[in-house]
């Protein structure tokens, strides 16, 4: 069993996409936190309003992602609203893309 890494957390949630803007989690700034203990991963999410519709389905995937990291045994997402979401949590060269 290999060591669980917060680059393997942050590589996993890449894997959840918002369905509104086809943009994952990590992308999109929404990565708040990602904190590692031998084999336990905590993670704090947000997204992008808190009328998010997508909200039951987008934190079930980040879980189902966190939860399949090789050697992960307990795993925690969490979500926040604080300090809310802003676009300029994107990164510069995406915002550029998406004309933000």
């Amino acid at each position: 069993m290999s060591a669980v890494t917060e680059k393997a957390v942050r590589n996993a949630l890449k894997t959840v996409k918002d369905p509104e803007l086809n943009l994952d989690l990590v992308v999109l700034g929404l990565v708040y936190d990602i904190e590692i203990e031998g084999s336990n991963a905590r993670v704090t999410i947000s997204l992008t309003t808190p009328m998010c519709p997508a909200a039951g389905q987008i934190l079930e995937e980040a879980r189902e992602a966190v939860a399949g990291v090789d050697g992960v045994e307990d795993s925690e997402v969490e979500l926040t609203f604080d300090p809310p979401w802003t676009p300029e949590r994107i990164s510069p060269l995406i915002r550029s893309a998406l004309g933000i």
